[in-house]
C-alpha cells in the first residue's frame, strides 16, 4: 500500500516536472505561432486612357475595376489578409508599375482582373484564368498580345520595356526558371477560381492556360489573370456589366484566394525562436522524429534539369522528384527544422526569393505545421 502510494506520487511528480519543463521549453523558444498577413495584390486591368476592350459598347475597364474592389471588399473581411490595389479608380498605372506595387509589397498573391472580346465570332464566351507560360496556341497568343498592347500607351516604353514589341511572338514568349518557381502556386489558384467560375456559376469553362501576359511577367510572385467573359457576346457583356454579374463573379474569385490561401497556412509557419541559452543547456535534438523530413521547394517546372550545382547558382545536393508532367527541385534534406530555415536563406540570398518550406513523413508530403507539432 505505501509503495503504491509513493509510486504515485512519483508519477504526478514527474507529469509536474514534464509539464512545467514544456512550459517553460514553449516560453523560451517562443514557438507561438504569430498571424501571417497574406498580402495580395489585386489588379483592375487597364483604367484611365485604356480602356480595355468596348465590346457591345461595355467598357472592360469600369467592369474590371468594379469586380476588382468587390473581390477586395469581400477578403477584407478575413483578419489574415492584407488587400493592396494597383488602382481604385479610373487611372493607368503602366503595366510595369503595377508589377513593382506587387513586388515592393512582398506580395503574397497577383491577381489581375480583365474581361475579354472576340470580334470574329461574337457567340464566344466563357470565363478563363491564365498563368504565365512558356507558349500557347495562336489564340492564346492573340490574347497575350491584346493585352500587352497597353504598353505602347505608356510614356517611355521603350526604357521601361527594353527590346520588347507586343507584336513579335519572339517577345511575348520567354520565361526563366526564377519566374517558373511560381508556376506550381499559380496553377493551384487558378484551378480554383476556375473550379467556382464553373462549377458554383456554372459559367463555360474555357479552362486554366499558359500565356506571356506582360504583366504577369512583371511580378516574383504567383500570378493570375483572369478574364471574366466575353464583353462581346450580348447576353455574357449584359450579365458582366450587370450588379448582380459582378458580385456572383467577385464572390467566387475572392472565395478562391481564400480557399488558396487557406491551403497556404499548413505550409506557413511563424518565425520560430531557437532556444534561449540562459533558459537551459538541454539538447532538443534528441526527440526529433527521424521519419520527419525537411527541404526547401526552390523550383517547379516542366523542363528536366540536371541536378548539377551550376544550374542551381552554386547551390548543391539538388533533389530532383517528378509529379505528374512537372519536375520539383529541393534543396536541403533534414529532420532539423532550424537547419532546414537556414537552407531557405541561403535558397533566398541566392535568388530564389520564393522558395519555400515542405515537409515530409514516411515519404509523403505533410504540412510544416504538423510536422513540427509531432517532433
Amino acid at each position: 500500500m505505501i509503495f503504491q502510494q509513493t509510486h504515485k506520487i512519483k508519477f504526478k511528480a514527474r507529469n509536474l516536472f514534464l509539464f512545467l519543463f514544456l512550459f517553460s521549453f514553449l516560453i523560451s523558444t517562443k514557438t507561438v505561432f504569430a498571424q501571417k498577413k497574406y498580402v495580395i495584390v489585386l489588379d483592375a486591368g487597364h483604367g484611365g486612357k485604356d480602356p480595355g476592350n468596348l465590346g457591345n459598347g461595355y467598357r472592360e475597364k469600369d467592369i474590371a475595376l468594379k469586380v476588382t474592389l468587390l473581390v477586395g471588399k469581400e477578403l477584407a473581411k478575413n483578419k489574415a489578409i492584407k488587400v493592396i490595389y494597383t488602382r481604385k479608380t479610373d487611372t493607368y498605372p503602366a503595366l510595369w508599375k503595377r508589377g513593382q506595387i506587387a513586388n515592393e509589397a512582398n506580395a503574397d498573391l497577383f491577381v489581375s482582373i480583365h474581361c475579354d472580346s472576340y470580334q470574329p465570332r461574337p457567340s464566344a464566351h466563357g470565363a478563363g484564368t491564365f498563368v504565365l507560360g512558356l507558349r500557347g496556341n495562336k489564340q492564346n497568343l492573340e490574347i497575350a498580345k491584346r493585352e500587352n498592347a497597353s504598353i505602347l500607351l505608356e510614356d517611355n516604353y521603350q526604357k521601361n520595356y527594353e527590346g520588347f514589341d507586343p507584336n513579335s511572338a519572339e517577345s511575348v514568349i520567354g520565361l526563366s526558371l526564377l519566374q517558373e518557381e511560381n508556376l506550381d502556386k499559380s496553377l493551384e489558384l487558378a484551378s480554383l477560381i476556375q473550379h467556382n467560375f464553373t462549377s458554383k456559376l456554372k459559367r463555360k469553362d474555357r479552362k486554366v492556360k499558359q500565356d506571356n501576359f506582360q504583366v504577369l511577367r512583371e511580378t516574383i510572385m504567383p500570378s493570375v489573370l483572369i478574364e471574366l467573359g466575353f464583353l462581346t457576346n450580348n447576353s455574357e457583356g449584359k450579365y458582366l456589366n450587370s450588379k448582380k454579374g459582378q458580385q456572383q463573379m467577385a464572390k467566387s474569385i475572392a472565395e478562391a484566394i481564400s480557399d488558396y490561401i487557406n491551403h497556404l497556412k499548413l505550409n506557413t509557419v511563424a518565425n520560430i525562436s531557437t532556444p534561449s541559452s540562459k533558459s537551459t543547456s538541454v539538447s532538443y535534438t534528441s526527440v526529433a522524429v527521424s521519419s520527419i523530413e525537411y527541404k526547401v521547394q526552390i523550383a517547379s517546372s516542366k523542363n528536366k534539369i540536371a541536378t548539377k550545382s551550376y544550374n542551381f547558382k552554386g547551390l548543391k545536393s539538388i533533389q530532383r522528384v517528378q509529379v505528374g508532367s512537372y519536375y520539383k527541385y529541393y534543396y536541403g534534406n533534414t529532420s532539423n527544422y532550424k537547419d532546414v530555415k537556414k537552407s531557405l536563406n541561403l535558397a533566398k540570398t541566392k535568388g530564389y526569393k520564393s522558395a519555400f518550406v515542405v515537409a515530409f513523413k514516411n515519404g509523403k508530403k505533410i504540412s510544416v505545421t504538423e510536422a513540427i507539432k509531432m517532433q
